[in-house]
């Protein structure tokens, strides 16, 4: 079938539909994507106040090479329009009483000082990065590269012989079967962060992270990561995509098991052949569809969590901090109990700290310091909302934390700050009750798989984004931006 004709409409530019629209004008679609905002990349967002350059979105760069194939279908090289740095800290750890632990790029160093932590820490952390190897090779042999149900994983590692994908085991119980000091369990219990997620209810398959950081790095986008945006813009504008900013779409419009069009908030109706919603799978439901899922399905897709994330100038160096530091909290159980399982606001929260200076000093002025707080916390609940006082206290609690903990005189030395609460980024996004993540990874309710690329009621209908297999980060949203562009492509 010719394709040249066939029109895809993207609702969304985030990661996932920026990848998938170069996916599907790479191979010669008539796309069009449509952003309610008035700039691209979705989280991948960033404000610029008095000499400071924030990072609203992520802050940290993993697997290249993903980013790499997307832009080699636009004919481009990646770091010709995203340069990239590798930090050699990955990050640094602070503990309430005073303990620092780095986590470096070099696995001899990084032994070295492990072991100044526990003798027994360097023969653990060799272990332990076999185990997150073998996590990592199943998975990116069928999940990570494009399965999209635990049946098709299942039926694929029974067809070759394979055992070993550690899916009903919690990632802490993983974790803790290698480790035996308290302060390293909770230093690799946290790689959790990066789907937004408890290391006591994810499964243990997410243990394989640490092996992905430390087999193709951590990377800085200098300049700030919404070069990585501007990057996609060139990507599109190479392929002949149209962007439409400022264009919201209030509805996708159907007929029988078939979407038609979308609508657009001015009224317009722009026909498609193909319709890729960029919105979470249920406020995609919600808002477009204008369907209600069932109880069972809204409890596997339960939202990642959220946070309070604080972007502040200071007028002050901090010279102790790495680029991506974390203090974190003396309990940590207590600490992912009160955001997962209570869900109520932690009362001592681990916080991740963001201090891009350390390796690009043009986003901050001379002598000043730009930071990211982000303590994790629970997203918007409609029926127990937590009050704007409360995230006030919250935010006075962090800064008085991290005051303690070695950044004197934090809030005395603020010029700028930008801060976002759940309903910030659940108004600005469309987010599922302003989830950072997509969806939570839980053993117990969907052994860390989200929702399916595909409509199970439209057949001209995908979905892409942290809400939808492979899951969230950027990567991996990328990822999945790209296999439905693929999928499209193949049912022509």
């Amino acid at each position: 079938m010719n394709k040249s004709g066939k029109r895809v409409a993207v609702i969304g530019s985030g990661l996932g539909g920026l990848s998938a629209a170069i996916t599907c004008a790479a191979k010669g679609l008539r796309v069009a994507i449509f952003e309610k905002n008035d700039k691209i990349g979705g989280k991948l967002n960033i404000s610029r106040k008095e000499g400071f350059s924030f990072d609203l979105g992520p802050s940290i760069l993993t697997l290249p090479s993903v980013f790499r194939d997307l832009f080699a279908k636009a004919g481009l090289r990646f770091e010709d329009h995203v340069p990239i740095r590798p930090l050699q800290t990955h990050w640094r750890n602070f503990f309430e009483d005073g303990a620092c632990i780095d986590l470096v790029a070099d696995l001899e160093r990084q032994k070295t000082l492990l072991a100044a932590v526990d003798t027994e820490a360097p023969a653990q952390f060799d272990r332990f990065m076999a185990y997150a190897r073998r996590q990592y090779e199943l998975s990116d042999r069928n999940y990570l590269r494009g399965f999209d149900s635990p049946m098709e994983i299942i039926l694929d590692l029974w067809g070759n012989g394979l055992t070993g994908l550690d899916l009903l085991r919690s990632m802490h119980r993983g974790v803790s079967s290698y480790f035996t000091h308290p302060k390293l369990r909770d230093i690799f219990d946290y790689f959790a962060k990066y789907i937004g997620s408890s290391p006591f209810n994810a499964p243990g398959v997410i243990n394989l992270m640490p092996w992905v950081q430390y087999c193709y790095g951590l990377w800085y986008v200098e300049g700030g990561m919404y070069r990585l945006a501007e990057g996609l813009k060139k990507a599109l504008e190479e392929l002949s995509a149209e962007l439409h900013l400022n264009r919201e779409v209030i509805s996708i419009d159907t007929d029988g098991s078939a979407v038609t069009s979308i609508t657009l908030a001015d009224g317009e109706q722009v026909k498609a052949d193909f319709v890729i919603s960029n919105m979470e799978f249920i406020p995609a439901h919600e808002r477009l569809l204008k369907t209600s899922l069932g109880r069972w399905t809204r409890r596997r897709l339960e939202p990642a969590c959220s946070g309070l994330v604080i972007h502040l100038g200071v007028k002050k160096v901090y010279p102790q901090l790495a680029h991506h530091n974390f203090f974190f909290s003396k309990n940590s159980r207590e600490h992912f109990r009160d955001v997962f399982d209570r869900h109520c606001l932690p009362k001592d929260p681990t916080i991740y700290l963001v201090a891009p200076t350390r390796t690009d000093p043009s986003v901050a002025p001379d002598g000043c310091d730009n930071l990211k707080l982000l303590p994790h916390i629970p997203t918007v609940n409609p029926q127990n909302p937590v009050t704007a006082h409360e995230y006030v206290q919250l935010r006075e609690l962090v800064l008085e934390k991290c005051e303690r903990m070695g950044l004197t005189d934090l809030r005395s030395n603020i010029v700028v700050e930008e801060t976002w609460t759940p309903p910030d980024i659940e108004r600005n996004y469309y987010s599922n009750r302003g989830a950072i993540y997509g969806v939570v990874s839980d053993r117990w309710r969907n052994l860390a798989f989200k929702a399916s690329k595909k409509s199970a009621r439209y057949n001209n209908l995908y979905f892409t984004g942290g809400s939808i297999n492979p899951g969230g980060g950027m990567p991996m949203v990328t990822a999945c931006g790209m296999q439905v562009g693929e999928k499209i492509a193949e049912s022509l």
